[in-house]
């Protein structure tokens, strides 16, 4: 079984920094990808970022790229989010999932509450 457990988030005002993290156990994760998402009230959650944990790779989705930046920490088995110049419309639970090397994501964090005041 994969435990995904989130900290950080909270309210920031816009134009600010703010750091998610992501603790993983249950798994050796070398062979997964992990990523963070959103849901926005009254929208679907999307994905935000994505990194491959053996290699590195990262993918972003236009709407945060050259703002946030995802990372992992080998040693501490921990995903991390760094969102610089957040804006109002970054507002939304945010999630990190957990996913085996080319399927679909199927283990999820338990969601943290970002809000950016304008």
């Amino acid at each position: 079984q994969v435990y995904l457990v989130q900290s950080g988030g909270g309210l920031v005002q816009a134009g600010g920094s703010l750091r998610l993290s992501c603790a993983a156990s249950g798994r050796t994760f070398s062979s997964y990808d992990m990523g963070w998402f959103r849901q926005a009230p009254g929208k679907e959650r999307g994905f935000v970022a994505s990194i491959r944990w053996s290699s590195g790779t990262t993918a972003y989705a236009d709407s945060v790229k050259g703002r946030f930046t995802i990372s992992r920490d080998g040693a501490k088995n921990t995903v991390y989010l760094q969102m610089n110049n957040v804006k109002p419309e970054d507002t939304a639970v945010y999630y990190c999932a957990a996913a085996p090397r080319g399927l679909a994501y199927e283990y999820w964090g338990q969601g943290t509450q970002v809000t950016v005041s304008s």
